[in-house]
């Protein structure tokens, strides 16, 4: 398949968006085989099915890093009592928050937690969203949390997109173990894991180290035991507070640490010296109503990548727009929107450890998202409007 009369935001250092005009993609069966300007195009390559953008942007296929895209129920009435006054820590602690959400999962199937996740990833396709990530951490028990890896297992067969899935048993402590967190991970989260890891139904292992979840020597427990299985880590990091998390990441030597609002510039020097990606999630800032912003000109400033996701979750970020979330990035956190699409390309790869997707560059993956758009920007730019023309997925159009 040879694409052309093209622009493509390549994503490769250089020109901003590393664009080439005039560009042209040569696809063979999910790889790319070649891209660059049309003029340069070798004439080996000229005679195959060719296919006409009609001068339209072509950006690699954009990456969710961060869901829990896989749950039973909502939290609609949690909604209300925030607005209502209560804080997310105040709902947490009465028994609602993840604990919830762990209540509805436990009573759903396989088949209905696929049923009521699948709407949600295809609101992700239809917006060029080629990979995503998907978190347990709703089961809080050895079952539930092998059910809930299962069926992300299965996005990837029912739909045509790729899965990342990542072991969250450390996400909550469920209302059997109130007051015994160290009880809990000794009994189920870290025999979760094992189950997890013996099924191979985990590409890393998660964790959320807050003042309502885990603190970095309980994480620290189970990072050991991700690293004794030979499982990459990654960690929900100063949201709500500063508890070291983002250090304990880096000290780890993470993929990633997500949220940040409350991380510092020691934190982001930390990140940067172990390659650390930040995620940023202005879902969850928004729902909240944050007012602590991320570190943004911190992390530029160490050369920490950023990367964007919409931390898709019933409860604080019900987000299923990628779309939407550069566009919040851009007007809440004030990323630029290079910064917006690199976040949710290349540094989104990197933060799934994916190494073959978030570029345009020969030899990576053929997933691309073909835009009705003149300039990159414009996908940052506006709100509530899908552009996307065409999506490619392993090189099928």
């Amino acid at each position: 398949m040879l694409l052309h009369n093209a622009t493509l935001a390549t994503m490769e250092p250089g020109a901003p968006y590393g664009l080439v005009r005039d560009g042209a993609v040569v696809i063979e069966s999910e790889t790319i085989l070649w891209a660059g300007a049309a003029a340069e195009l070798p004439e080996a390559h000229r005679q195959h099915e060719r296919h006409d953008l009609g001068g339209r942007l072509v950006t690699p296929g954009l990456i969710d890093c961060h869901t829990h895209i896989v749950h039973g129920g909502d939290r609609a009435r949690e909604f209300e009592m925030r607005l209502e006054g209560a804080s997310y820590e105040e709902v947490a602690r009465a028994g609602g928050g993840i604990v919830s959400t762990v209540r509805a999962t436990r009573e759903a199937t396989e088949e209905g937690l696929l049923a009521s996740a699948l709407p949600r990833v295809d609101a992700l396709i239809a917006e060029g969203v080629t990979a995503i990530e998907v978190k347990s951490g709703y089961g809080l028990d050895i079952e539930t949390e092998l059910a809930m890896l299962r069926t992300a297992r299965r996005i990837a067969a029912a739909r045509p997109i790729r899965v990342r899935t990542s072991f969250l048993g450390a996400h909550a402590v469920p209302p059997e173990y109130t007051g015994r967190p160290d009880a809990y991970i000794d009994e189920v989260c870290l025999p979760a894991l094992d189950a997890t890891h013996a099924e191979g139904l985990a590409d890393a292992v998660d964790g959320f180290c807050e003042g309502i979840a885990f603190t970095p020597d309980q994480i620290a427990r189970v990072f050991d035991r991700a690293r004794a299985l030979g499982l990459p880590v990654k960690l929900h990091a100063e949201q709500l507070s500063n508890l070291g998390g983002a250090r304990l990441a880096a000290q780890y030597g993470a993929l990633s640490a997500d949220h940040l609002e409350y991380a510092d510039a020691g934190d982001a020097q930390a990140m940067a010296g172990a390659g650390t990606v930040a995620v940023i999630l202005p879902g969850a800032f928004y729902t909240l109503r944050e007012t602590q912003l991320p570190p943004i000109d911190a992390f530029r400033a160490a050369g920490v990548p950023m990367a964007l996701a919409t931390d898709c979750n019933p409860g604080s970020s019900p987000l299923s727009s990628l779309l939407l979330t550069m566009n919040m990035g851009a007007t809440l956190f004030r990323l630029t929107p290079e910064e917006s699409l690199r976040g949710t390309t290349t540094h989104a790869a990197r933060a799934l450890g994916l190494t073959d997707a978030g570029a345009i560059r020969a030899g990576l993956r053929a997933d691309l998202a073909i835009w009705d758009v003149a300039t990159p920007a414009e996908l940052a730019y506006r709100i509530g409007f899908n552009p996307l023309w065409k999506r490619i997925f392993g090189g099928r159009l």
